[in-house]
């Protein structure tokens, strides 16, 4: 059945494998002539607790009955959220798009999980919730990921390449067989787990990277990992990056500031040679990454791309921006997970509902 209007307010959620809060971006979507459109709203981060982000981080230690329990718990939380977001609001939301907190990302063994009950969150604020967006895709051979893809084809067709440093940093650009996208490198996943040595959340402006030396042995032991020789529809986990990427760190005896100098100096190139396919071309820059001074400086002095820096909430909330957009194409009955991106048989539907 067509749905009975081409406009849409949808609310899209976002825990990111930063785990610094959870996003929360009202924004309203129409279908015009000349194709989507779309404008926020009203967008905000709630901060995790120590005690939930805890809880988060360490989800992929539970057995199987505390990892549901905790979905159950995860997506009554959320619930709440969304309804104290909600509760002076006078317009209505048509939709919610929830992507949940990622435990297990293992495409290859044909699974992918996120937590975060929609049916909880459904129940709970009387609002239509998609989640599960990834399971759809990985059943028919695909990684499950990068799904925002989509939304770079039809809300910034405007850019060359659309980049988002986040946890991982994935890229995404048009080609004639279809939109191809993949994710490039571990980025804020690895500066926030060395900057924790020190102490502090994440690196602020780069200014404890900036300070240390590339170790030369490090940056090509990074360079010549395995993921790196891989070609086509690729992605990234928690998983890969404890037991391949950080157990590097260890390889050489090497200060904590020159690892993470060379962690930047990894990230950069990763990410400039990814630009090869529009080397001139006008780069969208999204995620925590893009606020990070001296890591797009890195990324400007190996490129001659134009990189474009949006504004504070584009940056911040691009990805909860496009869930909530993912979850009016699953209205729309739209394809949104796209076998160019992912790698799988067919395009299909991302997402399941719940009422």
């Amino acid at each position: 059945m067509a749905p009975a209007s081409s406009k849409f307010r949808a609310l899209g959620i976002m825990s990111g494998t930063s785990l610094d809060g959870l996003d929360l971006c009202i924004s309203v979507f129409e279908l015009k002539d000349s194709g989507w459109t779309y404008t926020i709203e009203k967008a905000i981060t709630v901060s995790y607790t120590a005690e939930v982000e805890q809880m988060l981080r360490n989800s992929h230690k539970l057995s199987a009955n505390d990892i549901a329990k905790l979905n159950a718990w995860y997506g009554q939380w959320i619930a709440k959220r969304v309804n104290e977001l909600l509760d002076n609001e006078r317009s209505p939301i048509d939709v919610i798009g929830s992507h949940g907190h990622t435990v297990f990302h293992n495409p290859s063994q044909g699974y992918s999980t996120q937590i975060g009950s929609g049916a909880h969150i459904a129940a709970l604020t009387g609002i239509p919730c998609v989640c599960d967006f990834r399971s759809g895709n990985i059943a028919r051979g695909g990684q499950g990921a990068p799904l925002v893809p989509i939304g770079d084809e039809l809300l910034f067709a405007d850019f060359d390449i659309c980049l988002n440093i986040g946890g991982i940093a994935n890229i995404s650009y048009a080609t004639p067989k279809g939109r191809m996208a993949y994710d490039i490198c571990p980025a804020n996943m690895a500066l926030n787990y060395l900057a924790n040595k020190f102490n502090k959340p994440f690196d602020r402006d780069g200014e404890m990277g900036k300070n240390g030396n590339v170790s030369s042995a490090l940056l090509n032991h990074f360079n010549n990992l395995d993921f790196y020789k891989e070609s086509g529809a690729k992605s990234l986990g928690r998983e890969w990056f404890e037991h391949t990427f950080a157990p590097s760190f260890e390889l050489y005896e090497i200060s904590t500031t020159d690892i993470l100098r060379t962690v930047y100096e990894h990230i950069s190139l990763k990410i400039s040679e990814s630009f090869s396919v529009r080397p001139n071309g006008k780069v969208l820059v999204t995620g925590g990454g893009a606020k990070n001074q001296f890591l797009i400086n890195l990324i400007e002095q190996k490129c001659s791309c134009k990189v474009v820096i949006p504004n504070q909430t584009l940056i911040d909330f691009k990805e909860a921006l496009i869930f909530g957009f993912l979850a009016v194409l699953y209205l729309n009955k739209t394809s949104s997970a796209l076998s160019s991106a992912t790698g799988a048989r067919e395009n299909s539907i991302a997402g399941c509902l719940y009422y």
